[in-house]
């Protein structure tokens, strides 16, 4: 992998479309497949309406979306039912986020999020478009940057420094216990995950958790039993080895590096 754009793209006029090009062709000749560790990716035909890649050898799809600046903390996306109906059939394509330097034309940053972490909770559904635009009436979404766990968000280069590939693809596996949750269970799973992210530090308590409590009811307003279903997705996690429990309602965050060796060696 190298971080450098080949020769500029010929024939186009808007620094848009320059920048798709070359961001694509960037990741069409450098991008692995951090599912698998396939070396290479696939690109599919223009205008295919969610996938922009795909890995020839495990299938998975993979989403480009580029800025010349940092992502904020929401991300325009395609149609909005379009992006709802994938996530029920769980055939959503992995996101990379890559943000370049436009001047010296490199990828500064790099970020791929695996699909199980797009669940209905960090999609967000965008106003009609007015009957004047084009295409009146149409429905996009927005991708919630901010509500995945930053643990979801899995760095292939940081500040221009391209990271170990095998250092990737152990953080991936380490994470592979959220896509085997369905549904409610992996939303409630990754929303429990972002509150323990928010409380900022790696030791924490049972009562630090319970302070999202309202948070918690206001995205799942159906279940009246919040505390409970806290309890049930510590247990889950603590038995995946992303997290420690210390006893006395006390809790330790997990480093990548730990969660993937308690995974070969079959502790939890």
């Amino acid at each position: 992998m190298q971080t450098g754009f080949s020769d500029p793209a010929a024939g186009f006029v808007s620094a848009s479309q320059v920048a798709r090009v070359e961001t694509e062709a960037w990741a069409e000749a450098n991008m692995y497949c951090p599912n698998c560790g396939n070396s290479q990716l696939s690109r599919y035909n223009a205008n295919r309406p969610v996938a922009d890649f795909f890995c020839s050898q495990c299938g998975d799809q993979y989403e480009l979306k580029s800025k010349n600046r940092s992502f904020g903390r929401k991300i325009a996306n395609g149609a909005y039912s379009t992006k709802m109906e994938r996530l029920a059939s769980d055939t959503s394509p992995n996101l990379i986020l890559l943000h370049y330097d436009r001047k010296s034309r490199l990828v500064e940053n790099l970020r791929v999020v695996p699909k199980f972490f797009f669940t209905g909770n960090v999609v967000e559904k965008r106003k009609p478009l007015a009957k004047t635009a084009r295409r009146a009436g149409w429905v996009g979404s927005n991708i919630l940057l901010d509500r995945i766990p930053e643990a979801g968000k899995i760095t292939v280069v940081n500040c221009g420094i391209i990271r170990d590939r095998d250092e990737v693809l152990r953080d991936w596996n380490a994470l592979r216990f959220v896509e085997k949750r369905l549904g409610d269970a992996r939303g409630w799973l990754t929303e429990v995950m972002h509150c323990i992210e928010r409380i900022g530090q790696d030791n924490f308590m049972l009562s630090d958790i319970y302070d999202f409590e309202n948070d918690l009811a206001s995205i799942f307003p159906s279940n009246n039993n919040i505390r409970p279903k806290i309890r049930q997705q510590l247990q889950v996690l603590r038995d995946a080895g992303y997290i420690y429990f210390l006893g006395g309602g006390r809790y330790r965050l997990v480093d990548p590096q730990e969660i993937a060796s308690s995974h070969q060696t079959g502790r939890k």
